[in-house]
């Protein structure tokens, strides 16, 4: 298991070695903006990092909605993040589920649509959400229904441990029931959160100060399975989390389940 963090889009290899992080995920645009991403000088370094890149796609995509306004734009810079992504050699794009104002069926065949149109060198990952009415990637049980829509094509997802929490799921399962309806999990956003558990709200925390219990959050991490952990936690204490999954999951195991015990870690990283 690869532990990374989502990173300043300036300088972002330095910042990944400044904490610890194996890997790097970052924008390449701003991320609440519907301009092309610019090229990035440093696109060669990138693409011959030795760690993995992975790319967040701007948060206002929601290519699931019936406003015009929206829902083509949201296509347009989705095509572009994955060009952007594609010159600096990503490993994938992360995109919200995004939500239907109109009704998740709806939503179902407007995501349909854009992997019926898109011819992507890059995957993409379909990430769990926090909140919204008719959201298309909240509730596992909707998830499934949308991932039968994808049955032709080749979609990877991104499981979010805060968007989990701040939905209501069930922590305890929650893994084994997003593996039921997807199939896969390729990446993990090992995040704490900031906001009680079913409040839709998508506020991350650093570990030790956020409301998931410590236990929980690691325990979702290793059922997860996934090859790489990004952490998207506040950047003043991004390096404690870092170093922490990297000490819980490392390797010689150090427990019958293959990965250190919570109980195991210092006092100050077992805290929260």
């Amino acid at each position: 298991m690869i532990i990374g963090a989502h990173v300043p889009d300036e300088n972002p290899l330095e910042e990944a070695a400044s904490i610890g992080a194996q890997a790097i995920q970052l924008f390449v645009g701003p991320p609440q903006s519907w301009k092309k991403p610019p090229p990035r000088p440093d696109a060669a370094e990138l693409r011959a990092a030795e760690v993995p890149v992975y790319v967040h796609a701007p948060y206002l995509i929601n290519v699931a909605s019936p406003n015009n306004r929206v829902r083509i734009p949201s296509r347009k810079i989705l095509s572009d993040t994955i060009e952007g992504a594609a010159a600096i050699g990503a490993a994938a794009v992360i995109v919200h589920g995004g939500h239907a104002e109109d009704g998740i069926e709806r939503g179902f065949r407007r995501w349909w649509k854009v992997f019926e149109e898109l011819d992507s060198p890059v995957p993409i990952f379909i990430e769990n959400t926090a909140g919204g009415d008719n959201a298309m990637a909240k509730n596992i049980e909707v998830l499934a229904e949308l991932w039968k829509w994808f049955q032709d094509f080749e979609v990877g997802f991104c499981f979010d441990t805060c968007h989990a929490h701040a939905a209501g799921e069930d922590l305890s399962d929650v893994v084994e029931r997003v593996l039921e309806a997807t199939g896969r999990i390729d990446l993990v956003h090992a995040n704490s959160s900031r906001d009680p558990a079913g409040g839709g709200r998508d506020r991350h925390a650093n570990f030790a100060g956020g409301t998931i219990e410590l236990e929980a959050l690691v325990r979702m991490v290793e059922a997860a399975q996934a090859p790489v952990v990004i952490c998207e936690t506040p950047w003043p204490g991004i390096a404690d989390d870092v170093a922490l999954l990297r000490e819980v999951f490392a390797e010689p195991p150090t427990s019958e389940s293959g990965s250190k015990s919570v109980e195991s870690l210092s006092p100050d990283k077992a805290s929260h």
